[in-house]
């Protein structure tokens, strides 16, 4: 980790969410820094783990699409008109070219592996999305990859299970969620399985942080089984993994 370059990638991060809200644009922090933010009793799980800071992600509104160009612009930075001609209803990304900083902005919806609908949400919580947003954002990942493993377990550590609370992994939301889509359900089980794999793999945890996790893990895993499923959730079931469940995620290169 680089201490200062990632207090520095904290400091702009908020700086933007202040300055837009003074706008009148809402933003909300979500990734790596999301983590961060809403984790301070485990920064020292992050530290140990070698969690860095790469970028500033955003979520934000369709409405506010038109006037984030001329946000960001103001702020130094420069669009990537590339992505913008490709994406620019879903998404944009600029760059600080000085500063060597790199924002991507999504709005309305997270379009990965697994669509993450935001509208009505980001009242929730500020400055960035909530831990149960966060953990979805993570755990859809159908390729889950060593940076997103630390974050999840980390943000489990951090937040206890609860039903509606601002600072807590929102259990019934997420099983609710996840009841009427098998391909989302189907990609977070298998991913809060692994989740409990890795664990022996940190030595930064402990005993207490490891058993912890892992009761939270089984906890929302029954959880989310013992939710009625739709009709369209039982018939997709019935074909499971043989046939594609998510989307491809093609890479973005900037």
């Amino acid at each position: 980790m680089e201490p200062e370059r990632d207090a520095q990638f904290i400091r702009e991060a908020l700086h933007i969410v202040e300055l837009g809200e003074e706008k009148g644009i809402t933003l909300r922090l979500m990734g790596a820094i999301g983590v961060t933010l809403h984790c301070p009793q485990s920064s020292h799980l992050l530290r140990g783990m070698e969690r860095s800071l790469t970028d500033i992600d955003l979520m934000s509104y369709a409405r506010f699409n038109p006037k984030m160009k001329r946000f960001f612009v103001d702020l130094g930075y420069t669009p990537d008109e590339r992505i913008m001609a490709l994406y620019g209803r879903d998404r944009h990304i600029y760059n600080h070219r000085e500063k060597g900083w790199h924002v991507d902005v999504f709005f309305d919806q997270l379009k990965m592996c697994h669509t993450i609908d935001f509208r009505r949400r980001l009242e929730l919580d500020h400055p960035t999305i909530t831990p149960t947003d966060i953990l979805l954002e993570k755990l859809q990942i159908v390729r889950i990859n060593p940076k997103d493993v630390k974050d999840t377990i980390v943000l489990l550590r951090e937040h206890p299970l609860g039903s509606g609370e601002k600072d807590s992994i929102d259990a019934p939301y997420i099983s609710r969620l996840l009841s009427g889509d098998w391909g989302f359900c189907y990609t977070v089980t298998e991913n809060l399985k692994k989740l409990t794999q890795f664990l022996p793999e940190f030595k930064v945890l402990t005993e207490e942080d490891r058993a912890d996790v892992d009761r939270k893990i089984a906890s929302l895993l029954t959880q989310i089984e013992s939710v009625p499923k739709s009709m369209i959730w039982k018939v997709r079931s019935k074909v499971g993994p043989r046939k594609k469940w998510y989307n491809e995620v093609e890479e973005v290169e900037t």
